[in-house]
């Protein structure tokens, strides 16, 4: 695969991604109203999805819906646009409980927003303790982003008929990332060394409701002939979804926290059990392991800490193995889209996506 996308590929993404943060801002705005109609108290609420939906994001899952939507010979269309914004709410929802789970104090150069209401409870003086008023805080605005995200599709304006085909596949990416949300927090618990179970996780947990799910989801809308195609972006997406995940992993122990939005090695002090380290421990030396068991999932793990594992990971080779890896799956990927039924146009911004996806730095 090509390392540069295409320019008109990268217009494409800056215009869907304007066009995806206006109908997010439009939406957000109004149920903002309804819920400041309840009380006025809930302005916090409103400030503070609004405030993470559209201070940041990649929108990759409103794009590869969209995309799915035209490859299957879907028009432009404004509805469709708000349909697939949707999407967004869908993964605010996943990141806010994330956070929660794991504990993570940053998201996007910005407080998470537990500790956004855990600041509002403390500077307020509130009564009880400030932690858990913030994590019961995010749990329901996590909650509230899935009602959102169901709210907004319904109210796009698709067509009754392509909102009712689009609801079988929607109904299965809310499970599958649920279900992947379950493995990742059991992997944790079992301290799981298998590369093989970590790739699962990252299949489940972001793959394939990234970019699998949101192209059958774009197909769905567009017409009735969508299983023409479904197999298709199967193919595409699955390995594209694992390579999407696996750069995160990368991105969670090197990834620059100015681009990253998050403190520098942070996987590395939640012990995320992610292939990265599955293929670690696979490869580490007796004394390697030592170290790994000394600072790993460490919470107090200082820039130091962070150094020595990095240099570890690096030098047992599951660096360039899983960037090895993250190269295979995104070949496998290429090769499913080179079909006759994706027009040309359609195969090529696929794999400029595909690019953009597997080779960023945040």
């Amino acid at each position: 695969m090509n390392s540069t996308a295409n320019q008109n590929t990268l217009d494409f993404m800056a215009r869907v991604r304007g066009e995806v943060s206006t109908e997010l801002n439009k939406f957000l705005t109004e149920q903002g109203q309804y819920l400041n109609s309840i009380g006025i108290e809930l302005d916090p609420v409103t400030n503070a999805i609004k405030s993470f939906l559209l201070d940041g994001g990649k929108r990759f899952r409103p794009l590869f819906a969209y995309v799915g939507y035209l490859a299957a010979g879907g028009p432009e269309d404004k509805s469709v646009l708000k349909a697939v914004s949707s999407l967004e709410l869908l993964h605010a929802c996943a990141l806010i409980h994330d956070d929660v789970m794991d504990g993570s104090d940053t998201r996007r150069n910005a407080p998470a927003i537990h500790k956004v209401f855990e600041g509002m409870h403390a500077a307020d003086n509130l009564t009880g303790d400030s932690k858990s008023f913030g994590r019961s805080s995010a749990i329901l605005l996590g909650d509230l982003a899935l009602i959102w995200s169901d709210q907004m599709l319904n109210q796009s304006n698709i067509s009754i008929e392509a909102r009712i085909r689009s609801l079988t596949i929607h109904d299965e990416m809310r499970v599958e990332l649920m279900a992947g949300q379950y493995l990742d927090v059991l992997e944790q618990a079992l301290a799981s060394k298998s590369v093989a179970r970590s790739l699962k996780v990252a299949r489940y947990k972001s793959g394939k409701y990234s970019i699998e799910r949101p192209l059958h989801f774009g197909a769905a809308i567009a017409t009735a002939d969508a299983k023409r195609y479904q197999a298709i972006f199967s193919n595409f997406g699955l390995p594209l979804g694992e390579a999407f995940q696996l750069r995160d992993d990368l991105l969670g122990v090197f990834g620059d926290p100015e681009e990253t939005g998050k403190p520098a090695g942070d996987d590395l002090r939640e012990g995320k059990r992610t292939a990265l380290i599955a293929m670690t421990t696979e490869r580490a030396n007796p004394l390697q392991l030592q170290v790994l068991d000394k600072y790993f999932g460490k919470a107090d793990l200082d820039f130091a800490g962070v150094a020595k594992l990095r240099e570890l990971i690096t030098n047992t080779g599951a660096v360039s193995d899983l960037e090895k890896l993250i190269t295979e799956l995104s070949d496998t990927a290429q090769k499913a889209i080179n079909h006759e039924v994706i027009t040309n146009e359609y195969q090529n911004l696929l794999t400029d996506l595909a690019i953009v996806a597997t080779q960023r730095s945040y």
